[in-house]
């Protein structure tokens, strides 16, 4: 998830950068597609980077540049309008893509760990191992996984929530917010939330975790200084990514949870009434 993205959000809560903030988002907007692409075209275009670690940093490129993008453009148009409206089709659109790009770089960070951890735990096996194909195979996996969890989210959605001539007043449609609107049993949601918490969250950060407690050993074992070195870089920039990830993910989470449930803007002969969502 995009570091620039983070800081769009907290800025948005300082009074004293609102006239500016569109401008800065634009830009901070910019500067990460253009950095995200500068790394796919180095990628791409020198042969000592196609490795599996660059085809999947690469590929993290592309979810970036997409996840940032379902969000941020719609963001800056809202600050210039000065309105939070979003429309129940464009708001399902919009969790759809967060879903499947969140999902995307949640497994595709799990699966250069696991890299990793073949590199430095299998050396003498990892060009059987993690050879282009299996690379291919399993960033196809993770895109198909992924927009499976996408369509389910909308078919729940969709299935559960009978507001269809409304506009949810929320700066960001996350699947929180709109299974909030359901009026249908919670504990159907509730179970669906566990679930998929279990398989996109629980599931990547311990495959994470066991690759990093067999990595670190296996580096402090390392004679070399270099090598111990540069092992111990590699791995620190992608826990920093990790990282990030996941707290921004937890405090987009946690900030959803405490806040009140969205209201439903309904339209009845050209008046426009607020009501609770049940």
């Amino acid at each position: 998830m995009s570091e620039s993205l983070r800081m769009v959000i907290n800025m948005k809560k300082d009074p004293e950068l609102q006239p500016v903030l569109p401008g800065l988002s634009l830009s901070m907007y910019l500067v990460t597609v253009l950095r995200n692409l500068l790394i796919i075209l180095a990628v791409s275009s020198d042969s000592h980077f196609h490795t599996p670690v660059y085809f999947f940093l690469s590929n993290l490129c592309w979810v970036d540049i997409g996840f940032t993008s379902a969000m941020v453009p719609k963001m800056i148009v809202d600050m210039q309008s000065h309105s939070r409206v979003v429309s129940y089709a464009g708001c399902l659109t919009q969790m759809s893509f967060l879903v499947l790009f969140a999902c995307i770089e949640d497994m595709l960070l799990t699966l250069m760990a696991y890299d990793g951890f073949v590199a430095i735990c299998r050396p003498l096996h990892y060009p059987v191992i993690v050879n282009p194909h299996f690379c291919v195979f399993l960033v196809l996996v993770s895109f198909f996984l992924s927009l499976l969890d996408s369509k389910l989210h909308s078919w729940i959605v969709l299935q559960f929530t009978f507001f269809k001539n409304v506009e949810i007043s929320h700066f960001v449609c996350e699947p929180s917010q709109l299974l909030n609107l359901a009026c249908s049993d919670s504990v159907i949601n509730s179970i669906f939330i566990y679930l998929d918490s279990t398989m996109f969250g629980f599931l990547p950060i311990s495959g994470i975790l066991l690759s990093y407690s067999n990595i670190v050993p296996s580096i402090l074992r390392i004679s070399s200084s270099d090598g111990k070195s540069k092992a111990f870089s590699i791995c620190g920039s992608h826990l920093a990514v990790v990282c990030l990830f996941y707290e921004t993910c937890i405090g987009m989470y946690l900030s959803s949870a405490v806040s009140p449930p969205p209201g439903v803007v309904w339209w009845h002969q050209g008046c426009t009434l607020w009501s609770p969502p049940c």
